[in-house]
């Protein structure tokens, strides 16, 4: 049984939870659930901490998971851990700040204390960058760390950035590492039912990123439509029962819809229809 641990709380854990569920995959209904077996799929499911998942995995006590880059990185497993599959959302990134006008550039904060909740991935950036700097571990709140005196500037996973300026800071410098929601595994292990497990979630990224989209079209027209709308693969065209028009399909970028739809429209299509797709496999 392919045994797999989720995030337990937090908008992580209702990501993953809602991934698996388009998944076809059994999902819990109490939060306060910390195992739930899905016999039907073969997978055991843990719900634990996002920043324990990685540990877990790399001891090969479970066999994938889902967390943030950001904490896989920091739980200093990588030798044991690597990304599966990037789910593109959660997306946030990991950078410098300090109170506005401190500091200019990375360079300036050689002897410098730095507070962070991600010392591990801190510590290999400076060492990487020849940076002798003091780092200084929170659990949290590192936004504060500064004016109380703990530190003289922060490294912290930022999304929007509003927190940051809250607290009188800007940030600066590049950015040590871009984050997203993933699935990870242990290095070279592919046990029984992983294909599958990537292949349904890879699905169901391919169906939040697409729609159907369905037409007529006069048959002298079909060409010039179908450059428009070249599907994955290739369009579905169909006869009508009027034999000067035919009924096209395809997946489009669901970003590109309303455009896609004007542009058929001034080509001469009619009956512009677009359906949701749940899941698929490509």
């Amino acid at each position: 049984m392919l045994r797999v641990a989720l995030p337990n709380k937090g908008a992580l854990s209702e990501i993953a939870s809602t991934m698996f569920k388009e998944a076809g995959y059994l999902q819990r209904r109490d939060t306060r659930e910390l195992v739930l077996v899905d016999e039907e799929n073969n997978v055991e499911f843990f719900y634990l901490r996002p920043r324990d998942i990685a540990v877990y995995v790399g001891r090969g006590i479970l066999d994938v998971g889902i967390t943030g880059r950001d904490l896989y990185l920091d739980a200093d497993v990588d030798d044991d851990v690597e990304e599966q599959l990037s789910l593109g959302i959660g997306k946030s990134a990991f950078r410098f700040a300090a109170p506005v006008g401190a500091f200019n550039s990375v360079e300036e904060l050689n002897g410098k204390r730095i507070a962070t909740s991600y010392d591990i991935l801190l510590d290999h950036y400076l060492k990487k960058q020849g940076i002798d700097a003091s780092v200084v571990r929170l659990d949290g709140a590192v936004e504060s760390s500064v004016r109380l005196g703990v530190a003289d500037a922060i490294a912290d996973v930022v999304e929007t950035g509003n927190t940051i300026k809250a607290a009188g800071m800007e940030i600066f410098g590049d950015v040590l590492l871009q984050s997203e929601a993933v699935l990870i595994g242990r290095v070279g292990h592919k046990p029984a039912g992983l294909d599958l497990l990537i292949r349904r979630l890879s699905g169901v990224l391919v169906a939040r990123q697409y729609v159907m989209l369905d037409y007529d079209i006069r048959r002298i027209q079909v060409e010039e439509a179908c450059a428009l709308t070249p599907g994955l693969e290739s369009p579905t065209v169909s006869d009508l029962a009027n034999s000067d028009w035919c009924a096209v399909r395809a997946m489009v970028k669901k970003s590109q819809t309303n455009n896609i739809m004007d542009e058929l429209y001034d080509v001469g299509a009619r009956a512009i229809l677009v359906s949701q797709i749940h899941a698929c496999r490509i």
